[in-house]
């Protein structure tokens, strides 16, 4: 008598679109019928941004003004970066599965940029992101790239969890002179333009909105502490549920919403 095996999950096939200025992307993708997590589905989200992302790049390097951003350069890197809540606990989740020493010196790196922050009478503030408002926002964007802290994960220039890299990071691209990068209020920097907005859709994602904004994110730099102290996603709902959630967020970010 054979052994039994368990029913393989049953996957849901759906089509979708989406639009935004110039660009169009039609798809099909299969989804879990049962109930999972936005971190199930944060791969397919990495994914719609990594497309949009390439052709919009592709678009404006054939209208003659291509991404000036290359390897090496990591000026972005030293900015205050808002990841997604989903993202934050995605971002522990790697650093808790690297081998003992790599863990622990990345943990390391945290520490030490948490100790400067601290010094600079930052961290509290930081460690507070559901309660700032836009001035806040702004202010805080200034002080904290005036620390000087590169990313924990920034590694001779380059990301070293590159394929791990938050939706913010994979959206923030320049056509202006890297050297302008420096100063991340220079109204000199032109960042590349997207026609929909991924990283503002997964920060309103299956999540409460608060009082002030309907965005929900977290410091790139406290995210694991952060996670450690909300380790749970939304609960489950059905793959085809989550999907349409996404995209319904997703057609909201189009830049004709904002007016």
């Amino acid at each position: 008598m054979s052994p039994t095996t368990p029913n393989p999950p049953q996957g849901v096939a759906c089509e979708f679109r989406i639009e935004g200025e110039g660009f169009q992307m039609a798809t099909r993708v299969t989804v879990p019928a049962e109930p999972i997590t936005v971190t199930d589905m944060l791969p397919l989200a990495r994914a719609i941004a990594d497309v949009v992302v390439s052709k919009t790049c592709q678009t404006i390097a054939a209208a003659g003004e291509p991404i000036s951003c290359a390897k090496g350069c990591g000026a972005c890197c030293t900015y205050l970066v808002a990841i997604s809540e989903v993202e934050a606990r995605r971002i522990r989740a790697v650093i808790d599965a690297l081998p003992g020493s790599r863990r622990a010196e990345i943990r390391a790196r945290f520490a030490a940029a948490h100790a400067r922050l601290e010094k600079a009478g930052l961290l509290r503030r930081l460690r507070k992101a559901d309660r700032w408002t836009e001035d806040e926002y702004e202010t805080l964007v200034g002080a904290y790239h005036a620390v000087g802290i590169p990313c924990p994960f920034l590694e001779d220039g380059s990301c070293s969890i590159y394929e791990e890299r938050p939706i913010t990071c994979r959206e923030y691209l320049v056509t202006s002179p890297p050297e302008h990068c420096a100063d991340p209020t220079s109204t000199s920097v032109r960042r590349l333009k997207l026609p929909l907005k991924v990283f503002n859709a997964v920060a309103r994602w299956q999540v409460k909105p608060l009082k002030h904004m309907n965005e929900r994110w977290v410091p790139l730099i406290v995210a694991p502490e952060w996670a450690a102290k909300h380790p749970n996603d939304p609960p489950p709902v059905p793959g085809p549920e989550l999907l349409n959630d996404l995209l319904k967020h997703l057609r909201d970010e189009r830049p004709a919403a904002d007016g």
